[in-house]
């Protein structure tokens, strides 16, 4: 009988309940230690295995309490992962003192497959117990390799091959691994049988237990907290899955597929039995457990089937998803129609979960969400909310072909199932609602989260090289999941974002990847980009693949070579492209002169050109498009015809290092519409004067660009008056802004919620990120000194749009009312910002009348601007009235996070002991710490007192929730863009982090790269 000692990762929550101590292959024995011994907990004891030996011995005669200061843990630094001490005839393992580096270069196809997977659960309150028996081939013919599956916090009862039970000899367990040292040749059965502990597991990985319920998330390496497994995307299977629960306790029993069995047991309890016939990934399995009641309705499909459509929720939130379903109609929909894909089987299921790490996740016909993405109802969400709602719904839909249909052949893949699916979610959101906006919302995000980190210690490619923990290619996606999706007014919500976006790597997988799958459809057209979508499935439904395969696709679709565009994939950084322009009158001839350069980043130090589709049109003096006929480009003249009509927009395929391209007959010197649409995720230098940017503001038939404009010259406005206010000058704004944007708010024929944009200041960070050292002091001086003289100067046309756009009539989600109400509440918040009794009064009443979350949540945002009694009495009105909605609490807990009012971190402080906040909540976290951190003048003041709170949250963090906590640590990953001063204190807090004992992998990795920087 072999005992083992269990160190527990932190986060599992089995250290703080006191359950740390000897497991036995036969039975479980808890041992408690002193509350002493806690405090420097080993996670991984195989580096100290020489010191524990000692003490095993003595435990296998003697089950005696333990003191890991009994470990002698000297110049060792502990990382996450429960450690066991193997039976007698395990092999040693080897002595790790750091977390290990992953390569895709050193990508091995698995050694087994697994033909069909039958899992067992047995849901008790105390423990889990979980079988699974699987059907095992050879990768290739004549293996004979050992076995090898993932495992993390398990504790083994047994272990049979073909219905034998192995003994100690032919097998090995460590903290990491299960392994079966000599397999049966040809196919066999592997059923194991281990116990876990969902009630304590906090890190809200694998199976866990949350609000009463039991709940599961597996991307990207959960399951192995569940079984031992070959845990990795590549391993696709069949599945089938009993649950056996008290009825009582957990009426629901829901899993993957169609549900095929259920009935009564002994004991009051009772089972299901659900079978996926599609193969999967273990990331893609779900189990949901708990009392809820559902939404129910079917759709539809293109050939006539009937599904069963259920949204799961507890049953006081069940009139809260109503639009959920419809977002999963129109999705389905919108699929069919687009792509035509239909949906596989006959149910599908969404269940809302109020703790969970993701926003969302598309678990095969079972996709599991963040409350806040599904539950929603007039009084309580946003506008914002709603938006949101319809788009994660969506993605997490669409991946039921892009993910799961054809998914990863490893984690470096990642973004071609992300990055494809984001896109796929982008272009659904822009059919159901104004294109231009979803756009600019969607290039906005980008520069706002990817391009900061792009230039930053964290820099990788969208298919990345290495990596030490895969969760940090994860976050609640930031798309889905981080400050509260309400925010919708030109006050400082998102600059949180724009210097710290929680997860350096999510943005550039995700939304980079995006934008890069956007470039195929650019270049080929919707036609071809579908053509590309079609080969791709035929080629590879059922299948584990690469980023190569689907570049493979869309080009063979095409007919079609596109030199150095794998670039995208394999190079960091983002490109700049510098663009100068020359008219020739006489030959009518208007030319572009192009050059481009990726800056160097960490591991990268010398890039090649990319390829770079840049949409052009051209603009003469009346404001008209010009027809564009011929162009002479790399020696050869080419037409550019579209079906004998009329071309006014063409894409030119910039591939080299420098480039000409010359326009023929053009009759006029016209003024360049550069990158339409933002046809390539690039920096675009140009010669464009002032001049020609307010021109462009006025007439450019390309709305994107026609915003573009306008940010270009706030940001060029921004950047003078910074440097003004730094040397003490007197700060004076420019007459010709004011008029423009006076020009774009009367103009009725504009739609009202790209008003609302063109109107809006760039963010702070934003203006940070093109300064040589940043300065928030006076980013954040200048950004308050253009808002509150725009809201004087303005004030007449500001208060009559505010007027204009009040409505009596009940809320409705349609663009349209949408558009009316982010005008209307852009406005206010100029106006309150004055802090003028009228203006405040004005406020104050929109916040009392309203009759919908987004227009009085918008009208407390406006108020809370500035200090002061009427602020604190909203605030605390606003609380008082939806104190039992924590949704909306999540809310009320960011807009104060997020408030620049000086010496705010003393407020967040007392807010973390307020009765509705749970740090294990991650929703919470994101909204008061990770909101904290989205005011530059509060996070990063002078004295570092911003610094010292994150860096204290992030290490009480990290022992409950790894993941939430290396989001958090990133907000830190930028800084030595800052002075002296504020790098110093920030390093400092780095040190801090990283020298604590018992850090787990996730923020270890993200700390020390920004360290390293």
């Amino acid at each position: 009988m072999a005992r083992r000692l269990i160190s527990p990762c932190q986060g599992c929550g089995l250290l703080n309940a006191g359950f740390l101590g000897v497991f036995s292959s036969s039975h479980y024995q808890r041992l408690p230690l002193s509350s002493s011994s806690r405090s420097s907990p080993g996670k991984n004891c195989s580096a100290n295995r020489a010191n524990l030996r000692k003490e095993a011995s003595h435990w296998t005669s003697s089950a005696s309490s333990l003191s890991l200061h009994s470990l002698k843990l000297v110049n060792k630094r502990t990382t996450c992962c429960v450690a066991t001490e193997p039976p007698p005839a395990a092999t040693e393992e080897p002595e790790m003192d750091l977390p290990k580096e992953i390569f895709l270069k050193d990508y091995k196809k698995p050694d087994y497959l697994f033909d069909a997977v039958d899992l067992q659960f047995k849901l008790g309150e105390e423990k889990t117990i979980v079988t699974s028996k699987i059907a095992v081939s050879p990768g290739t013919e004549g293996n004979s390799s050992p076995l090898a599956l993932h495992g993390c916090d398990l504790k083994l009862l047994s272990v049979k091959v073909n219905g034998k039970d192995l003994k100690s000899e032919e097998y090995t367990v460590d903290s990491r691994r299960l392994i079966v040292s000599r397999p049966p040749a040809g196919i066999f059965n592997l059923e194991i049988i281990t116990e876990i502990y969902p009630q304590l597991n906090t890190s809200l990985e694998g199976l866990y237990k949350s609000t009463g319920n039991f709940s599961t998330q597996c991307e990207a390496e959960g399951f192995r907290k569940i079984t031992y497994f070959q845990d990795r995307p590549d391993v696709m299977a069949k599945y089938t899955c009993r649950i056996e629960a008290d009825k009582t306790l957990y009426p629901v029993l829901l899993s993957n597929g169609n549900l095929v069995e259920q009935g009564d047991l002994e004991g009051g309890k009772h089972y299901a039995l659900w079978e996926d016939p599609f193969k999967k990934p273990s990331y893609l399995f779900a189990l949901v457990a708990g009392q809820l009641e559902c939404r129910e309705d079917s759709f539809i499909t293109c050939s006539g089937r009937k599904v069963t459509l259920r949204i799961w929720t507890p049953g006081q939130d069940l009139a809260k998803t109503a639009h959920a379903m419809y977002s999963l109609k129109a999705a389905m929909k919108w699929d069919e129609e687009v792509f035509g894909l239909e949906y596989d089987l006959d149910l599908f299921n969404i269940v809302v979960v109020p703790d969970f790490n993701m926003g969302a996740m598309e678990n095969k016909s079972l996709n599991i969400f963040q409350s806040r993405l599904v539950l929603a109802s007039p009084e309580t969400a946003t506008d914002g909310d709603y938006a949101a709602i319809l788009g994660v719904i969506g993605h997490e839909y669409f991946h039921n072909w892009t993910g799961n249909r054809v998914t990863c052949r490893d984690w470096f893949q990642l973004t071609l199932k992300e990055g494809l699916t984001v896109f796929r979610d982008q272009e659904f959101s822009s059919d159901l609602g104004c294109r231009t906006v979803k756009r600019i919302a969607d290039v906005s995000k980008l520069r706002t989260y990817q391009f900061p980190q792009d230039a930053g210690p964290m820099a990788h490619p969208i298919r990345p090289h290495s990596y030490i923990k895969m969760d940090n290619f994860y976050t609640v996606t930031v798309r889905f999941c981080f400050l509260p999706i309400s925010f919708q007014i030109p006050i400082n919500m998102h600059a949180f974002f724009h210097e710290h976006q929680p997860s350096c790597h999510l943005s550039r997988v995700y939304e980079k990847g995006a934008e890069v799958v956007r470039m195929y459809k650019t270049m080929f057209g919707a036609s071809g980009f579908r053509k590309g979508m079609d080969l791709y499935f035929q080629r590879h439904d059922g299948q584990a693949v690469t980023c190569e395969d689907f570049y493979a696709a869309m080009c063979d679709a095409n007919n079609a070579q596109l030199p150095n565009f794998l670039q995208w994939y394999s190079q960091a950084g983002t490109p700049t492209v510098k663009v100068t322009s020359s008219y020739d009158a006489s030959s009518h001839t208007f030319s572009l002169k192009f050059s481009q350069e990726v800056p160097p980043t960490p591991g990268q130090p010398a890039k090649e050109p990319m390829f770079i589709p840049v949409a052009i049109g051209l603009v003469d003096s009346s404001g008209k498009d010009m027809p564009l006929t011929s162009i002479y480009s790399d020696g050869i003249l080419q037409a550019i015809t579209s079906e004998d009509q009329s071309v006014f927009t063409t894409v030119l395929r910039f591939n080299k290092k420098e480039e000409e391209f010359i326009f023929n007959n053009i009759p006029e010197k016209p003024v360049p519409s550069l990158l339409r649409g933002y046809s390539a995720p690039i920096r675009l230098d140009s010669d464009l004067t002032e001049s020609d940017l307010f021109f462009l503001l006025a007439n450019d038939s390309d709305e994107f660009n026609r915003w573009e404009a306008g940010q270009l010259l706030a940001r060029k406005l921004m950047l003078s008056l910074v440097a003004d206010f730094q040397q003490q000058q007197t700060l004076s704004l420019n007459p010709k802004f004011v008029d423009g944007l006076r020009t774009i708010l009367r103009n009725t024929s504009l739609d009202k919620e790209f008003i609302a944009k063109a109107i809006t200041l760039p963010g702070q960070g934003e203006i940070m990120d093109m300064m040589p050292v940043a300065d928030p002091d006076a980013v954040h001086a200048v950004r308050t000194f253009i808002k509150k003289e725009l809201a004087l100067q303005l004030k007449d046309d500001l208060l009559a749009t505010v007027t204009s756009n009040r409505s009596s009539e009940a809320y409705t989600f349609d663009h349209d009312s949408m558009a009316r109400r982010a005008l209307k509440n852009t406005c206010l918040a100029y106006l309150a910002s004055l802090n003028e009794p009228d203006t405040t009064e004005l406020a104050l009443n929109e916040y009392k009348s309203a009759t919908n979350m987004t227009e009085q949540f918008s009208a407390l945002a406006a108020l809370s601007q500035n200090p002061g009694q009427v602020r604190d009495d909203a605030l605390l009105d606003f609380y008082n009235k939806w104190q039992h909605d924590y949704l909306v609490v999540s809310k009320w807990f960011a807009l104060q996070a997020t408030s620049d009012i000086p010496g705010n971190v003393a407020n967040v402080q007392k807010l973390l002991a307020h009765p509705a906040f749970d740090m294990r909540n991650p929703n919470k976290v994101y909204s008061l710490i990770g909101g904290f951190c989205g005011s530059p003048v509060n996070f990063h003041a002078k004295d570092g007192s911003g610094y010292k709170f994150l860096g204290e949250v992030v290490l009480q963090l990290d022992k409950i929730n790894p993941q939430v906590a290396s989001r958090m640590v990133s907000a830190f990953s930028r800084w030595r863009r800052y002075d002296e001063t504020r790098q110093a204190l920030a390093k400092a807090q780095l040190e801090m982090i990283v020298s604590a004992n018992g850090l787990s992998e996730n923020v270890y990795e993200i700390a020390t790269k920004s360290l390293a920087a």
